[in-house]
């Protein structure tokens, strides 16, 4: 068996992550997606911003993390979107149903 990450992505709104969560779905580039509100503070072009986000967390393997972010990069609203990979362990039976929910 492979080995399952998590993509990391902001969005700026709860339409735009259902929407990146429901492609990825569809193609089979995450088995799950959670999506979470939350409050970002951060710098862009040397001022400080906060701002209300919306955070997707797409369930994947390791192996197809670069077709996934290259999805995203597409049809992302943001001129830098966040997509970050990390590595998770998980418990064997849900590995299983993971890696067979995202098989081509």
């Amino acid at each position: 068996m492979g080995k399952i990450a998590f993509a990391y992505i902001t969005n700026p709104d709860r339409k735009t992550a259902r929407k990146v969560a429901v492609l990825l779905l569809k193609k089979k580039l995450a088995a799950c997606a959670n999506i979470f509100p939350i409050e970002s503070i951060y710098l862009w072009k040397g001022k400080m911003r906060n701002e209300k986000e919306v955070v997707l967390i797409a369930k994947t393997s390791g192996s197809r993390f670069p077709a996934l972010k290259k999805e995203v990069e597409k049809m992302h609203p943001y001129e830098v979107p966040c997509i970050i990979k990390i590595p998770v362990q998980a418990n064997e039976k849900y590995a299983k149903w993971l890696f067979s929910e995202i098989k081509k």
